[in-house]
């Protein structure tokens, strides 16, 4: 295939084992700063995805609550596919404590009993929430967290 511009249109999605989080992006600024783009996948791609009230509800609350446990957060935002989210952190180069901040994170969102910001002052679909989603999307990927560090389905010989 031709090389792409995106990192992300580059990687071959029917090789990849869903759910994983992986290193998807590197940028340096001119001041030394270091921006790092994790690719957090709960959805295998092509075969199945998130319902947009229920990824809605969780990107609010990923949004919200990954800030109590990490100040290097940027932004974390669904992918347009629905099968994941992008997180990008400033000047952070541990991976592990990236997998405990989304742990935290998803914790936090199982226990949460309202979606932060969803009304029409403050969200521009306010209508298309589901807290109910949002826990259960939290729930299946924590409950595969032993497999976040896989990216690649085994090779079969």
């Amino acid at each position: 295939m031709k090389k792409m511009n995106v990192e992300s249109f580059n990687l071959d999605h029917t090789k990849v084992a869903a759910p994983y989080v992986r290193l998807a992006g590197e940028k340096t600024g001119s001041n030394g700063d270091t921006i790092k783009k994790y690719d957090i996948r709960f959805k295998q791609p092509n075969k199945e995805h998130m319902d947009m009230p229920g990824l809605h509800s969780l990107e609010h609350m990923m949004a919200e609550h990954s800030r109590n446990h990490s100040d290097q957060i940027i932004d974390i935002g669904p992918m347009g596919c629905q099968t994941g989210f992008y997180l990008s952190v400033i000047n952070h180069d541990d991976y592990e404590d990236i997998l405990r901040i989304l742990e935290a994170t998803l914790t936090d969102v199982i226990a949460a009993d309202e979606v932060p910001a969803c009304n029409e002052v403050q969200c521009g679909w306010a209508a298309s929430h589901s807290l109910e989603g949002a826990h259960e999307l939290a729930k299946e990927m924590l409950a595969k967290k032993d497999e976040w560090r896989q990216v690649f389905k085994e090779e079969t010989a």
